[in-house]
């Protein structure tokens, strides 16, 4: 039966507008205000690596001060997401990739909150640093801190993306940021041989070092997670093709 231009009765809607729809929208709504929520925490996120690596670079205790400071509201937005991931589960109960997407947002607000955490670590060694002679010229340092917050930074524009093989590219680049830690770790540990004065900065130093290196590591499990998303396949605790475990750097 031929049912083209049949309309309802005034005043009446299909199913499809009553219902239907609205509720496509307010479920879109909510789902950009997670992404956007996301985005906001890393990018509060990337602004204390930003600032604890120009903290150190410079010498800037006021700087350094500035990142503990700002620790504070990153916590917040952990909480947040949390709560704003929950209530969408709860009231949408979402399926297949949406659902990924919102379970891979809740584990995104404790990894970057762990991040914020590592730079608020490194400004506290920069105020120790600060109150003694610089032992050596800070080069491999602020660029393996560098390589560390790039690799936060392109992880969560491949969450946003939804794009593995750019997630999978993050992951391979966590070597690097290995390479680095163990080549500072030997060079610092030589100072502290050969000269025992120098025990105190070579050993802030060296925690540094290791803080750059356990974001680097944060940043690939973000990665890992968006390779969940978009395949749907955990790579976690998964041999990579580097031959070296994800997520897991020099001890």
């Amino acid at each position: 039966m031929e049912t083209r231009g049949i309309r309802p009765p005034p005043g009446r809607r299909r199913p499809g507008e009553l219902k239907g729809q609205p509720m496509q929208r307010e479920f879109e709504k909510e789902l950009d205000a997670i992404k956007a929520t996301v985005l906001t925490m890393a990018g509060l996120v990337e602004k204390s690596l930003d600032d604890a690596n120009r903290a150190l670079t410079g010498r800037d205790s006021n700087l350094a001060r500035a990142v503990i400071a700002a620790d504070e509201e990153i916590d917040r937005y952990e909480v947040e997401i949390d709560r704003m991931v929950s209530e969408f589960i709860v009231r949408h109960q979402p399926a297949a990739t949406d659902l990924r997407f919102v379970v891979v947002a809740i584990k995104l607000g404790p990894e970057l909150e762990r991040v914020a955490d590592h730079a608020v670590n490194i400004a506290r060694r920069v105020l120790d640093l600060n109150e003694r002679p610089l032992l050596k010229p800070l080069i491999d340092l602020p660029r393996m801190l560098n390589l560390a917050r790039a690799m936060v930074s392109d992880a969560i524009a491949a969450y946003v993306r939804r794009d593995a093989a750019a997630a999978r590219e993050i992951i391979a680049r966590d070597d690097d940021v290995d390479d680095l830690y163990l080549q500072l770790f030997r060079e610092l540990i030589s100072f502290m041989i050969e000269d025992p004065h120098t025990i105190t900065r070579a050993i802030d130093l060296l925690f540094v070092a290791r803080f750059a290196e356990r974001i680097a590591d944060q940043a690939t499990n973000i990665s890992e997670e968006v390779v969940y998303l978009v395949e749907g396949i955990p790579i976690r605790h998964q041999p990579f093709e580097s031959g070296r475990p994800a997520g897991e750097g020099p001890e």
